[in-house]
């Protein structure tokens, strides 16, 4: 019997290569692919070419070991496939590796496991999120016992006859939430009520505080506020509630008064696109001093503090005392780790926002209305985004304006804030009257109506203070302006009534 080689000899094959003959000899133990790349090698292609084979007929030969040997008198042409016959087998490969894959998932609920997974880490998530809320209960209970504990320790001493419910003694001792973070949930409004927030037109009485709290939340994600700042979502609805829990019941000066003035911002940042000519920083500046500009406000004005003597005007020495207030019970607020929205930011710029939060709220004393709008005006004519010089006056006159822009606002809306605003007034002068102090007569019942309240403020302050504005953004005339001349017209037709009511 023969050697092996004698059994399998080399297959030869002939090929036309550009018009000249080439021999190829291989094994019959050579795999398709090896015969493939020598072929490909033959006839110049590279060895990784998809290719065919036909003889001189045309008709295909199959690339295998057991291949039809031919002479040089018929020899067979190595044609490479076309791109699109390489992108047809392609496409069939993948079609079938879909089909492979979608046969894989149905056998094995992959679509199940991955909703039980999601909803494992869910129910993870809000474990944890629990634990911490648990922790964070913990420290408050015993943050509460040492001031407990303190307190009775050096009980005894007097406190000054003030209507401020904060002393020198116990400072921070009522900012803290009485309850906890609200179950209402991140997005509950509807995009009739988002696209109202956004306009002055907005009627901010029939609200309740958790949905004014949710509304304010909104704003916050809605202008990129959490995402700029790193807020932890649940510390920003905390830090909304103690902010609620620390204004007064006052007529006018409380927590509808606050969300009025927030929702006000929002609406000319929105209106002015501030968020093309301004910093998210600054944003979060405006949005911020506006939430917190009233906080613990007593119902009694800085010239009541000063002439009484209280114990905020000492503190303060005269100088803003209930500005100074508002902005120390807010950093009271944000001091406490749970009700920090600025934890996640780095100290140097946390002392720039905190500083640029008290210029803002300092600038709502009207006592400084003159020379803050003139600083203003000044620039105006040449205002110039990049200073920022000039973007901090724009800022000190915008949180004004939210402050004093009830008159913006339809008469339906704006005119219970007036009979609010007098009742708080009258409520000052009759104490001033029984503490034998100076009554300003704008605050007193006997001398002040409605129209003559309104009519000096509207075309002195408020009409000059928003037409100013007007200069840089001319937008906001038929919306803020107009509203103010129509209001001014309105109570100067009362007063006329008026006048000639008492003349009969």
């Amino acid at each position: 019997m023969g050697s092996s080689s004698s059994s399998f000899p080399p297959r030869n094959i002939y090929l036309d290569v550009d018009g000249k003959v080439q021999k190829v000899v291989f094994s019959r133990h050579c795999s398709p692919c090896d015969i493939k790349e020598l072929l490909c090698s033959s006839s110049n292609l590279p060895r990784n070419s998809a290719i065919k084979i036909v003889n001189p007929e045309g008709a295909l030969v199959s690339v295998d070991a057991t291949m039809p040997t031919n002479s040089p008198n018929f020899l067979y042409k190595v044609i490479p496939l076309s791109t699109g016959q390489s992108e047809e087998r392609e496409d069939m490969f993948q079609s079938v590796l879909s089909q492979v894959a979608e046969q894989f998932t149905r056998a094995f609920r992959i679509n199940e496991l991955k909703t039980e997974v999601t909803n494992r880490l869910v129910a993870l998530e809000k474990r944890v999120e629990m634990e911490g809320l648990k922790v964070v209960e913990i420290e408050k209970c015993k943050n509460d016992l040492r001031k407990l504990r303190d307190e009775v320790t050096s009980r005894g001493g007097s406190r000054v006859n003030c209507s401020c419910k904060y002393n020198f003694s116990d400072d921070g001792k009522k900012v803290t939430p009485r309850r906890d973070v609200p179950t209402y949930p991140k997005y509950t409004l509807s995009q009739e009520t988002i696209e109202a927030l956004k306009k002055p037109t907005f009627d901010v009485w029939h609200w309740e505080h958790n949905e004014m709290l949710s509304c304010l939340e909104f704003m916050y994600h809605d202008l990129g506020l959490v995402k700029e700042f790193n807020m932890n979502p649940i510390i920003l609805k905390r830090w909304l509630l103690a902010i609620q829990e620390n204004y007064r019941n006052n007529p006018f000066h409380n927590f509808r008064h606050s969300f009025c003035v927030s929702q006000m911002m929002y609406g000319m940042i929105q209106l002015c696109n501030l968020q093309g000519k301004m910093t998210l920083t600054d944003l979060g500046i405006l949005m911020t001093a506006a939430v917190c500009h009233d906080l613990d406000h007593p119902g009694y004005n800085n010239t009541y503090q000063i002439n009484a003597r209280t114990e905020l005007a000492v503190r303060y020495n005269d100088i803003s005392p209930l500005e100074n207030h508002h902005c120390a019970v807010a950093f009271q607020i944000l001091s406490l780790p749970e009700c920090n929205i600025f934890a996640n930011i780095d100290p140097e710029a946390f002392k720039k926002v905190r500083q640029a939060i008290i210029t803002l709220i300092l600038a709502t004393d009207m006592a400084r209305h003159g020379e803050i709008l003139d600083g203003f005006k000044q620039k105006v004519d040449h205002f110039d985004f990049t200073n920022e010089e000039h973007v901090l006056c724009l800022k000190r006159v915008l949180i004004k304006c939210c402050d004093i822009s009830n008159e913006v606002r339809p008469t339906e809306v704006a005119e219970p804030w007036v009979d609010c605003l007098l009742e708080e007034y009258f409520m000052q002068s009759d104490r001033e009257k029984s503490e034998g102090l100076p009554v300003a007569p704008f605050m007193d019942r006997d001398k002040v109506t409605k129209p003559t309240a309104q009519i000096g403020f509207i075309k002195f302050v408020l009409i000059p203070m928003f037409e100013t504005v007007m200069k840089l953004f001319p937008q906001i005339e038929e919306i803020m302006v107009q509203p103010l001349r129509d209001s001014r017209d309105h109570y100067e037709e009362l007063k006329q009534l008026e006048d000639s009511m008492t003349e009969v």
